[in-house]
């Protein structure tokens, strides 16, 4: 079942414990900005500026994603730091329930860290995606 609305879908210690590695980019990918992130990632916190100027911002990137993705069964910071730490293992697909692409990554090293790269960009998506379809299931009933 689908938490209220009022329920925050990201963490905002999660977000300040992901801007220390920040300079790479996780707290952006984190908060669904992936071009920044990629940007950051390259750039190593576009030359670390944008990454201190981060340090201020990530309340409002926090309310932003809040806003913008649905909560429900899967959480998105337990999601993330799965992906984040053991993401060429698929823990977060199989947490997700995407069991057999858990099982490919497991196989292949996060199908050549390609995949990885994916979940980064797309992961909010994917978690918002499937809480919807909770959500919805659950309405039908």
């Amino acid at each position: 079942m689908t938490q209220p609305s009022s329920t925050p879908s990201h963490n905002l210690f999660l977000g300040y414990v992901l801007w220390i590695f920040g300079f790479m980019g996780a707290h952006r990918f984190y908060y669904g900005k992936q071009l920044t992130g990629t940007l950051w990632f390259f750039t190593l916190g576009f030359f670390l500026i944008g990454w201190l100027v981060d340090l201020l911002l990530i309340p409002a990137m926090s309310n932003e994603a809040n806003r913008r993705f649905l909560t429900g069964r899967v959480d998105y910071s337990l999601s993330w730091i799965l992906l984040t730490f053991t993401g060429i293992f698929g823990l977060h697909r199989f947490y997700m329930g995407k069991y057999l692409t858990g099982i490919v990554y497991l196989l292949t090293g996060g199908l050549f860290l390609i995949g990885v790269l994916y979940d980064y960009w797309t992961l909010n998506q994917q978690v918002s995606d499937i809480n919807g379809d909770i959500a919805g299931a659950a309405r039908l009933n």
